[in-house]
């Protein structure tokens, strides 16, 4: 579940690499409150013991225990299932505490040797957020502020939170960089994927073996007892929700023919009858070019051909009105286009910029259309207007009793909406009891579902690129546990007899595996067992191939190079399939040498991975010059304490 976040972490560059994928400023507004620490160095009073001191800096355990918490919050977005005893289990409150103590030690590095961090730079990274950003992409300052009062943050923490996170990137940027490796280091690690492998593969499947008695209540409750997480359901949520869409304000947003006739005169111009003209034209500079142009197409060489001639560029522009001419050139030129005939040549005249020389290519009569000829037109455009207004009134309204702290169904009842409950889903959206395929429309309602807690207020979320929107509280939260056994007897059952046959197969390869390592061939010993199945078969590949394989196929190879030869070793197939023994019988070393491409490649993959680890001494490095002081005893009390709340609360 947290593999990778786990194997990333493991190191306290892991801080820097981290704060990359999470987010810079998305970590920095989830931990902000909680870092609190004094730039003066001095703990906040109260909140039980330090559990590190960095460079004079302390941080009290209450202080670390919410940041833990914060960033769980942060995963949970990505992975909205995720509770505190997994964060914990996969290695991320160790991860958590060596961010925080490298990123204090980093700053106070810096700023011994005189670094500073400039407010106008951690005001570019606040403003550069694209979650800060309104609607004409521009940083909005008002949802700034909304944020921090949402997330219950103060500036003054985020801007200390960037500025240590600024200051972590200034001196490590230049170490992560990729490094020169030479070529003989390369060499040897790029040979090691031409090296082959030969051997020898049998399998043992899990179909041949005797079903045998069916099991007792007892072996089922046993069995049921080992593998109470084979059996049980993820936490699951119950929604409310009262969905707002414009068949909701259809009343509201049909238009009147009152208002439709007041549309139709107050756009008049729009609907009177008019001439469009197509032209073209072409702009010179001064006025005796213009003179010259004007002379050349009048005695009969069309226009553009006479401007290619003299080096100028001709334009169209098609169906225009004199309004909308009048707005791309300027009233002189539009008023000459419109009082000459077809075909005649205009101009030169004066524009906006230089000399307009234009010919009159098409000249058309618009005819005029009646209110009963366009009113659908414009009721269609009242209703969408109307419709959009109706809604964005209606979430205004919803959102002020919000912030007045009406309740979900205060809210229903106010304002005539219907609410509905889902069953108990989990985050994908599918009941367990239930089967079958979730519904898409429930996807956004859950995803702020799953990111509420229990006692939180109804919020808005936005269901629909028309505007639709819904209210959503959370209802009932089951958490994770396991369904009782007298509910899924048969499928213990079945699960019961299936683990017999693995075992059986397991039985049955291992005693082909000990056959094989005291001298006997593959063959032999297969045959040895009496079973019905393939023959052992060879298998080879070279490391190359092994990475381009994928599927089941991949592992018996993978397994290979992970052998001494004359050596057998058993591998278990997926989904219960059975047992794989892989004999390895001979190794053919490669040879990189006359392979630079593959050489180069090696050597820049080694760059960045030294990098890495200079940047992780460097940050050692820091925390030794700084001193860093860890409460080991208060470090496994709030590490306790995270988990035991955990349980308690069945998270």
């Amino acid at each position: 579940m947290l593999a990778f976040f786990r194997g990333l972490t493991k190191s306290r560059v892991g801080l820097f690499i981290v704060f990359i994928f999470l987010g810079l400023i998305a970590l920095a507004f989830a931990a902000g409150d909680v870092s609190n620490i004094r730039s003066q160095g001095v703990a906040a009073v109260g909140g039980g013991d330090n559990v590190v001191e960095v460079g004079g800096t302390a941080v009290t355990a209450a202080e670390f225990s919410a940041r833990v918490d914060q960033e769980l919050q942060v995963y949970r977005q990505q992975q909205p299932t995720l509770d505190m005893a997994q964060f914990v289990a996969g290695g991320g409150f160790e991860a958590a505490l060596n961010r925080l103590t490298s990123g204090l030690a980093l700053d106070r590095f810096g700023r011994d040797q005189g670094m500073t961090i400039s407010k106008r730079a951690i005001d570019g990274q606040i403003a550069s957020f694209p979650g800060l950003q309104g609607p004409n992409g521009q940083f909005d300052p008002a949802m700034f502020r909304q944020l921090l009062q949402d997330r219950k943050l103060t500036e003054g923490a985020i801007r200390a939170d960037l500025s240590r996170d600024m200051m972590a990137t200034l001196l490590t940027a230049r170490l992560l960089e990729r490094q020169p490796v030479p070529q003989q280091l390369a060499l040897p690690y790029a040979s090691l994927s031409l090296e082959r492998r030969a051997g020898t593969i049998a399998f043992v499947p899990t179909a041949a073996m005797p079903a045998g008695p069916a099991p007792t209540a007892a072996e089922l409750q046993t069995f049921y007892g080992r593998n109470l997480a084979r059996y049980t359901i993820p936490e699951r949520r119950q929604i409310r929700y009262a969905r707002v869409a414009p068949d909701l304000v259809k009343a509201a947003a049909t238009p009147t023919e009152t208002e439709i006739a007041q549309a139709y005169a107050g756009d008049r111009a729009k609907y009177a009858a008019t001439e469009r003209r197509t032209i073209t034209q072409v702009v010179v500079l001064d006025k005796a070019g213009a003179d010259r142009l004007a002379a050349t197409v009048r005695s009969g060489t069309p226009l553009a051909a006479a401007a290619r001639a003299a080096g100028l560029a001709s334009s169209t522009r098609a169906d225009r009105t004199r309004e909308a001419l009048t707005g791309e050139t300027s009233k002189t030129v539009a008023d000459a286009v419109f009082t000459a005939a077809k075909g005649a040549v205009v101009g030169p005249v004066r524009g906006g910029i230089g000399f307009t020389v234009a010919t009159v290519d098409k000249v058309e009569q618009v005819a005029g259309r009646s209110l009963a000829q366009v009113r659908d037109e414009i009721a269609a455009a009242l209703t969408t207007s109307k419709t959009t207004a109706a809604i964005n009134d209606l979430r205004d309204k919803v959102d002020d009793a919000l912030g007045d702290s009406a309740t979900f169904d205060e809210i229903v009842k106010d304002r005539g909406l219907t609410g509905q409950t889902s069953a108990p889903l989990l985050a994908n959206g599918v009941d367990p009891d239930r089967p079958g395929p979730a519904d898409a429309t429930l996807a956004p309602l859950l995803q702020a579902a799953f990111q509420m807690g229990e006692g939180d207020e109804p919020q808005l979320v936005a269901t629909g690129q028309d505007g639709s929107f819904a209210l959503v509280a959370l209802g009932r939260v089951i958490h994770a546990a396991p369904r009782p056994l007298a509910a899924i007897r048969d499928v213990v059952a079945r699960d019961v007899a299936a683990d017999r046959a693995r075992q059986a197969a397991r039985r049955v390869a291992q005693q082909v595996l000990a056959a094989v390592n005291k001298g006997q061939t593959l063959q032999q010993a297969f045959a040895a067992t009496g079973l019905r199945a393939e023959a052992p078969k060879p298998i080879t590949a070279s490391r190359e191939q092994v990475d381009q394989v994928q599927g089941p196929g991949r592992a018996p190879l993978a397994l290979m190079f992970a052998m001494a030869p004359g050596t057998a070793k058993l591998l278990e197939a997926p989904g219960n399939g059975g047992w794989a023994i892989i004999k390895l019988d001979r190794i053919q070393p490669g040879d990189a040498s006359r392979d630079l491409a593959r050489v180069a490649a090696v050597r820049q993959a080694f760059g960045q991975v030294i990098g890495r680890e200079y940047a992780e001494q460097f940050a050692r490095a820091a925390q030794k010059a700084v001193g860093v002081t860890t409460n080991a005893a208060a470090v496994a009390r709030v590490k306790k304490q995270l988990t035991d709340q955990a349980g308690a609360s069945g998270q």
